[in-house]
Parts: C-alpha cells; sequence; structure tokens
C-alpha cells in the first residue's frame, strides 16, 4: 500500500500525464474501491473513520470572505439498513478544541473562553432523529445538534461518496454532508452574525 502511494506521489509530481502513465492498474489485495451504489453497504454496525474524516466550518469574515476552520478529532456510530434506510440512526461528536486554522494563534483563542468554551463544552454533537432518502445517492438527515450546551434541531443535506467491501472485507461507506446553523442559536458572539456552514467528508467502516 505504502509502496504504490509513493509510486502515485512521484507520477502527480511529474505531471498529470505520467501520472496516469505511473498509477497502478489494480489495487493491493484486500482493497475494494468504493462505487456510487449504496446497496454495497450491508447492514450493520458502522464506525466513523477519523483517519478519513474532515469537519470544516465556513464562517463570514466580517463581510469579506469566508473564513475555513477545521475540526480534527471526531467520532461517531452508525446503525445502516439499505433496505430500510428509514431505520437508520447516526450518533456523532467533535472535539471543539480540535480546531485548526491558518491564522497563527487564533485556534486557541477560537477555542477559548470567548468563542467555544471547550474546557466548558468540549464537544459538540449530533444525534439523528429521522432518515430521509431522496433518491440513490441522496438524502436528507434530521437531527438535534448540540453546541456550548445549546440544542437545536439541524437538517443535513447528504450525499453518497463510495460504498463497497473497503478494506480487508470490511464494508465501508463514505458521504458528504452539509448543513447550516445560525450561530446566535448557539450563544456565539456577534461578531457571528452570518449562518454558518458546517461540511462532512467521511467515511464509515462496519464493525465485525
Amino acid at each position: 500500500m505504502n509502496r504504490m502511494l509513493r509510486t502515485l506521489a512521484i507520477a502527480l509530481a511529474l505531471g498529470p500525464a505520467a501520472a496516469l502513465a505511473q498509477a497502478p492498474a489494480t489495487l493491493p489485495p484486500g482493497v475494494f474501491a468504493g462505487e456510487r451504489d449504496i446497496a454495497l453497504a450491508t447492514a450493520g454496525t458502522y464506525t466513523l473513520d477519523e483517519q478519513h474524516t474532515a469537519v470544516i466550518v465556513r464562517v463570514s469574515h466580517i463581510g469579506y470572505s469566508q473564513s475555513v476552520f477545521r475540526f480534527d478529532r471526531a467520532k461517531g456510530s452508525l446503525t445502516w439498513d439499505p433496505a430500510a434506510i428509514e431505520t437508520s440512526k447516526l450518533s456523532a461528536s467533535v472535539e471543539t478544541a480540535s480546531i485548526t486554522t491558518n491564522v497563527k494563534g487564533f485556534a486557541e483563542e477560537l477555542a477559548g473562553d470567548n468563542f467555544l468554551k471547550s474546557r466548558a463544552f468540549p464537544e459538540a454533537t449530533f444525534v439523528s432523529t429521522s432518515f430521509k432518502p431522496v433518491d440513490r445517492t441522496r438524502g436528507r438527515v434530521e437531527g438535534q445538534f448540540t453546541l456550548m450546551g445549546k440544542t437545536r434541531p439541524v437538517t443535513f443535506d447528504v450525499e453518497l461518496g463510495g460504498a463497497g467491501k473497503g478494506f480487508e472485507g470490511k464494508p465501508r461507506i463514505g458521504v458528504h454532508a452539509v448543513a447550516t446553523i445560525n450561530p446566535q442559536d448557539y450563544g456565539l458572539p456577534p461578531l457571528f452574525a452570518d449562518p454558518i456552514q458546517i461540511q462532512i467528508d467521511t467515511e464509515f467502516e462496519r464493525t465485525p
């Protein structure tokens, strides 16, 4: 696996044509690519793969641009049945102190008492209340989102990234999810006046 990744990285550095010429024709044994077929994510309990998860928030920078922050530590559990998606359940949490930004020193300030109050409220959580399929690759997950001790209903628009056998026969499902929250609902300072977008790209692996 490491040799394959090194080869691909070298090819990309040389240019697109070289990448196409040198990219491995097949995946290593026991590794299966995901497909846009929800039926390939077989029923069971899945655990969020933190190493393949990105939790991004997009916040208006006082009307000039969108500042992008990332939370690096997350966990979650998904109870899933592709034959009865409406019965599925999801719970997930993010460590608020794991926020990162390319503005030097600002992450610590955001995690502090003026903003996210991470010592008092170390986690933001989401617990689903309903799954509503739209079509074979899209749906909506409604639930309760809690931040800094305040809980409000939030709906994520979810799109399937891919599903399949994953690694070593452990089924895997990847999704892209987007929701918007009102920062004033959670006690964030007036500086955050505009809606905040939460964007999640993640993979879940079925537990044995």
